[in-house]
């Protein structure tokens, strides 16, 4: 997961400044969601508690040891950090186990790529040692920079360079009588996720594709690069994987059910998720010969990136050998499964995540987030240990397998499903972690629940608390940004923004397969973070320049552990279902614009088309063609939809209004009314799937969130809605107005239930 914002500016000092309400004057500072007051202050109490066991030394010690070695899947010393964290789990209390499973994980044998025309060169496809980094030069163990799930393949063609990759790419490419057929493009990181980039290739006839990380991105065009700074050096590669997760995620053989020794697997033929065309990564330093041998047009000016040459579009004369030859054979996952049952509601679980396994050394991802998941079960083993007793059931996880494709969280996930759906009332994720701001995405009816935990931590860096911070960091964007001061639904000044869950990490299968109210939490915004998925994510660079106090970590155990700790513990499950409608129905309102907008747009082109402008408007000596005519965009019926929303907000508002007097209820009637309520969250986010899933890819079942087709690990928000209209598949759009319109009918009965059945 790769999710870092920058401000242009520090935000250091300016929390009064901006007139953020401190968590002081906020009237509800004392509150906490689903807790009476005198639970509230005993909770209170419990969490100092907490806090008073966490150690940015020790953080700090975990993480040399863990990345010490390359972490890959199959690695001899992913297992040993696997077994290392189950002797500290049982260490500090908790009933753990390694669930172990066998999934394909090709492995490269050979890679090559050279420059066959003009002139000859062969790429380096290396990271050499850099001085002051300790690890760089322990190679004997890591695997060939490589992009995992593509296919094998030895081609030689004219190479194209194609900006991105994305398909707004390929629609200037084909204005400009360029085709990708039966040649090998060379795309840029950025745009969208990697994966897409030969998916697109190969739809638009390519054979090969190369990738690679331009340093106005990342590298010099940021600042300074490692070891001087924080960013990418020349060599420096991005691996990662490109397998089709907008499809499914986990083990390519087994989609939908756990990777167990008597599952049915596919055929490695018949696997969708594993593309059609050798792919590679690149580093800038071996890209710069390449596109300095390219011809053909200059490229358009959004397409230049930051090396010292003229940016061309090809085909040749640059003709590229590509080739890759990898081992199919399956490799263990070592899944840490540690639990502390529930007390008085043990079917009832809080499952926290985050993955162990990197691509090489992994320090800031995953470790820095996996040592945090650490330091919050030592701490809780503690309280154990002192005769407290969680509420409800805690399952702490360390998957393995998450950078390949979400590997382990998903067939651990398939294989107890059914489990899951009955009892996993919140997963919360994390993943990278640095210094910086808090980024919270989830389930809209926890926007409150994260801001009370945000408000009750103090951000290292100012003494503000870390929701101060975030709202301020929100505000300025927004003033830069132009957007004036937006916020999220809710009280701007004293609220989180929430934003929606796409994919890219652990909890794609928690809620968007099965359902499962999920969260995804991480400092970030101001570490010199620029050798994502490279060797050089090690402990050394960490520590010089991205978190190097670790005091982040201690933030963010300490804002995790109080979310896990108060789903755990209080009388009701954490929910706010007022926020979750009024965030349905900006979405809503989002595809009424976008389908009117479409139209306005299409009328435009039919207009400028015939007028004849484009043609007088082109330069005779650069041909490019107007952009083809779009077929008229009807007036589409939200009847359904907007009904659901008016039925929603109601439902909503009343089972808030129930909840809050059940929250504040000490009478004989109090228990049972809290189990109603408990019951009915503990199942709701289950409402909102659809046992058809969405378009082509039925394994993604959540209706309200999804990983969006052409964005991978991008959020679309009514995924099955407006996909269809950015498609232009109208049938299909109505189709799934109907599909969502009856999810949230079924979200509001449930709530209906909860509220009436007392």
């Amino acid at each position: 997961m790769n999710k870092k914002r920058r401000l242009k500016n520090s935000l250091a000092g300016m929390v009064v400044a901006l007139g953020v309400a401190s968590v002081e004057a906020d009237p509800s500072a004392g509150g906490l969601e689903g807790f009476s007051p005198g639970a509230a202050a005993a909770q209170m109490q419990l969490e100092q508690r907490f806090d008073s066991d966490l150690s940015a030394a020790e953080q700090r010690s975990w993480m040399q040891q863990m990345a010490s070695e390359p972490n890959h899947v199959g690695s001899a010393h992913d297992k040993a950090n696997a077994e290392f964290m189950l002797q500290k789990f049982r260490e500090w209390g908790w009933d753990a186990s390694i669930e172990t499973f066998s999934v394909l994980y090709p492995t490269p044998r050979e890679v090559l790529v050279e420059l066959v025309a003009p002139t000859h060169f062969t790429a380096n496809l290396r990271e050499p040692p850099i001085e002051g980094d300790s690890t760089s030069s322990k190679t004997q163990d890591e695997l060939p920079a490589y992009n995992v799930y593509g296919a094998d393949g030895d081609v030689t063609a004219d190479l194209v360079y194609v900006n991105q990759g994305m398909p707004d790419d390929y629609k200037e490419l084909e204005r400009r009588g360029l085709s990708v057929k039966g040649r090998i493009v060379l795309a840029r990181y950025g745009g969208g996720w990697r994966g897409l980039k030969p998916k697109l290739a190969y739809e638009h006839g390519a054979i090969g594709c190369l990738i690679y990380s331009d340093p106005r991105d990342d590298g010099y065009g940021a600042g300074d690069t490692y070891p001087k700074g924080g960013y990418r050096p020349r060599d420096g590669v991005q691996r990662g994987s490109v397998q089709d997760l907008v499809l499914y995620t986990g083990d390519p053989l087994t989609p939908g059910v756990g990777s167990t020794p008597g599952a049915k697997r596919l055929a490695i033929k018949d696997a969708k998720t594993i593309l059609k065309i050798p792919v590679l990564p690149i580093s800038y330093g071996d890209a710069e010969p390449l596109l300095a041998a390219l011809g053909g047009p200059v490229a358009p000016a959004a397409w230049r990136g930051g090396l010292p040459l003229t940016y061309h579009l090809g085909p040749g004369p640059a003709k590229v050998h590509l080739k890759v030859v990898s081992d199919w054979t399956q490799k263990p996952l070592y899944d840490v499964i540690a639990k502390i049952r529930g007390a008085q509601e043990p079917d009832r679980w809080i499952v926290r995540g985050n993955h162990h396994d990197g691509w090489v050394f992994g320090a800031t991802d995953p470790l820095a987030g996996n040592i945090a998941l650490m330091a919050e079960a030592k701490s809780i083993g503690n309280l154990l240990k002192q005769g407290w007793r969680p509420r409800r059931t805690l399952v702490y996880a360390s998957w393995d397998g998450e950078e390949p494709g979400l590997l382990g969280s998903t067939e651990w996930a398939e294989t107890h499903g059914d489990e899951l759906k009955a009892k996993a009332a919140l997963y919360i994720n994390s993943d990278t972690n640095s210094r910086g701001y808090l980024d919270a995405e989830g389930s809209h009816s926890l926007q409150r629940f994260v801001s009370q935990a945000a408000r009750d931590v103090k951000d290292p860096e100012t003494g503000a608390s870390v929701l101060e911070r975030a709202i301020a960091r929100k505000r300025v964007e927004d003033y830069e940004g132009g957007h004036g001061d937006a916020g999220g639904h809710g009280d701007a000044g004293t609220e989180l923004s929430l934003g929606a869950l796409g994919s890219g990490s652990d909890f794609t299968p928690f809620l968007q397969h099965l359902g499962v109210n999920a969260l995804n939490l991480g400092f970030s915004g101001e570490a010199e973070y620029g050798v994502y998925h490279s060797a050089y994510d090690s402990f050394d660079h960490f520590r010089r320049f991205v978190d190097p106090t670790f005091e982040y970590g201690v933030a963010l155990s300490k804002v995790v552990g109080r979310l896990v700790l108060r789903a755990a513990q209080a009388d009701l499950l954490p929910a706010h279902e007022s926020d979750f409608a009024d965030s349905v129905a900006t979405f809503t309102d989002e595809l009424h614009k976008l389908a009117d907008g479409m139209r306005v747009k299409t009328r435009e082109l039919d207009s400028l088309l015939d007028d004849g402008v484009y043609k007088l408007a082109m330069d005779p000596q650069h041909v490019r063609e107007a952009p083809p005519r779009d077929g008229t965009v009807p007036y589409l019926d939200f009847s359904d939809l907007d009904n659901a929303i008016v039925k929603l907000k109601a439902s909503a508002k009343a089972f808030d209004k129930e909840y809050a007097r059940v929250a504040a209820a000490d009478d004989a009637r109090a228990a049972a009314e809290r189990d109603r309520i408990n019951a009915a969250l503990t199942v709701l986010e289950g409402s909102l799937t659809d046992s058809h899933g969405l378009p082509g890819r039925e394994w993604y079942q959540h209706m309200i969130y999804a990983p969006g087709l052409h964005t991978g690990y991008g959020v679309k928000t009514l995924p099955g809605i407006r996909e269809a209209i950015e498609e232009r598949r109208w049938e299909e759009a109505n189709r799934y107005v109907g599909v969502v319109a009856h999810a949230l009918d079924a979200y509001s009965a449930r709530l209906d239930h909860a509220v009436s059945a007392q």
